[in-house]
């Protein structure tokens, strides 16, 4: 795709959809004069010398050396991921934040399954975004720093806030991104895309259950994707009971609220061509039901549609970025609450493919959801491969906390792929087993065809092969994001806000779509 072509998308698309980030932009009138902010780059030295990058060193000499003083002056190396302040140095900016890249030339490391170049850009750029807002500045440029799609990406992640609730006179304001001396405009603009896409994201997971119910979730889903020409269809209970989702209805009919199925088509290939299938869970709150979870830290659980929220955000990035592919989307939409209506420890339910679920756990919702939404779409579509997201299972935050998506793959190319999104991406995954000797554990009872427990330990790879039962002969990627699509815990990621959502995986599976697109140029332009 041309930079003209891109560009032209990018600006037709924000034209018809105002509100990217999740949170309105106020305009400088709103907060008085306009304050200009600058992030430029400085690398690891040898004898604690600094070392400019290319934007940084011609800024320097624009100031006649007075910002290399300042920075020796100023003591220590900067390292990686800080940043320090410089104000009243240039007629033309408020500040300037100068942001430590750490070592120069960075790059794949195997250990960490990574590339600590992009990485060190998103994170240089993200702390200098954050220092440069409490310093008030209301629009901010930004260097490339070698990366200048990951420079976006950091800068765009580090600034958004969630702040809907709060009455209108105490909403910060959201500082504008601009890039700084560099001519590559076009790869700034898409990581301003898919970090604006991952906020969407972050916006739906962190709403409260009250305000996004099944039904605000598919009219958000609705406001989001019809303007950028992509086909919603929204299903009600009877839809769904004739289509006789029985596992999905037995979760729903525990709340008031009524259940809804979403589905998503984009056409970006000739029809002929087989889609790639995208399923979201959707429980837009989960109390775990009768087997009810503890109070203290529920309210987290208002996030358990976020599986749904990143597949719709990765859905409209590939409307706007026209990738070449077809895919079709099932989002199934509901509460798992605890009434009198609500499922019951030791309840027996059909699945759409015959299979016969027994419910041991109501606070494993997710799988009875799923089992009906993958029968279904793949009956519906007959893709070419199927991806889901959900946050599952409890047992792969336990073995990988924030640091990544568990993946289960039963295709070794597939996750070649899933791997290479993550490495480029800094959203990294990690490979789960889904061994027949999890089979058994979810699959040998006397009395029915699948268990929503299992047997044993292993939360996570039971989850995955109970889905894999409902999985024909289609190649299949399940990403369980319990460790990593709620709340931001710790500050691992200087560019995701502490106490807020994540919206993770969301920037990965835009990259695997575009990988799947587009393989030739998805690797000369995003590696």
């Amino acid at each position: 795709m041309s930079s003209l072509s891109f560009l032209k998308n990018i600006n037709s698309f924000r034209a018809k959809v105002p509100r990217l980030c999740g949170v309105r932009r106020l305009c400088s009138e709103d907060c008085g004069e306009e304050k200009k902010g600058l992030i430029l780059g400085i690398y690891e030295g040898e004898n604690e010398e600094p070392v400019f990058t290319k934007a940084a060193s011609k800024f320097n000499d624009h100031l006649s050396g007075k910002l290399f003083e300042l920075v020796k002056r100023a003591g220590s190396d900067l390292r990686r991921g800080q940043a320090r302040i410089f104000n009243n140095i240039d007629k033309e900016f408020w500040s300037i934040a100068v942001v430590g890249l750490g070592k120069e030339k960075l790059g794949y490391s195997e250990m960490e399954a990574i590339d600590e170049g992009m990485e060190a850009v998103r994170e240089a750029a993200g702390m200098g975004a954050q220092v440069l807002k409490r310093e008030g500045v209301t629009r901010i440029l930004v260097e490339g720093l070698g990366h200048p799609e990951q420079a976006a990406e950091g800068s765009a992640l580090a600034l958004w806030r969630y702040q809907e609730n709060r009455s209108r006179q105490h909403w910060k304001v959201i500082p504008t991104l601009e890039l700084f001396d560099d001519c590559d405009a076009e790869s700034f603009q898409r990581g301003l895309f898919k970090a604006e896409s991952q906020n969407l994201a972050r916006r739906l997971s962190d709403t409260p259950a009250n305000q996004m119910t099944p039904l605000h979730f598919a009219q958000e889903t609705v406001n989001e994707l019809c303007p950028c020409g992509i086909k919603v269809m929204v299903h009600d209970k009877d839809w769904i009971e004739i289509k006789k989702l029985n596992a999905f209805l037995t979760v729903a009919r525990g709340s008031c609220e009524p259940p809804v199925v979403v589905e998503i088509s984009y056409c970006g290939a000739p029809q002929d061509q087989k889609p790639v299938l995208m399923i979201g869970k959707g429980i837009t709150f989960d109390s775990g039901g009768l087997c009810l979870k503890k109070c203290d830290g529920m309210d987290r659980f208002r996030a358990d549609m976020s599986g749904a929220a990143a597949v719709i955000a990765a859905i409209r990035a590939a409307s706007a970025l026209s990738l070449p592919i077809n895919i079709e989307a099932v989002i199934p939409l509901c509460e798992n609450m605890p009434s009198g209506m609500a499922m019951k420890c030791g309840d027996v339910v059909m699945g759409m493919n015959g299979k016969s679920i027994m419910i041991t756990d109501t606070d494993n919702e997710g799988r009875l959801v799923l089992a009906d939404a993958l029968i279904y779409g793949q009956n519906t579509y007959k893709p070419r491969l199927i991806i889901d997201v959900a946050s599952l299972t409890p047992g792969v935050r336990a073995a990988l906390g924030s640091a990544a998506s568990g993946v289960f793959c039963n295709s070794q190319t597939m996750w070649s792929q899933v791997r290479k999104a993550g490495v480029i991406t800094g959203d990294r995954v990690w490979r789960m087993p889904l061994w027949k000797f999890f089979t058994k554990k979810v699959t040998h009872f006397r009395s029915h065809d699948v268990n929503n427990k299992g047997l044993g330990h292993g939360s996570a790879c039971l989850g995955a092969a109970f889905l894999n039962e409902f999985v024909d002969c289609v190649d299949w990627i399940h990403f369980d994001t319990t460790g990593v699509g709620f709340k931001s815990e710790h500050k691992v990621y200087p560019y995701l806000t502490k106490g807020r959502m994540t919206g993770r995986p969301t920037r990965t599976l835009i990259q695997l779509l575009y990988q799947l697109s587009c393989p030739s140029e998805g690797q000369r332009k995003l590696e």
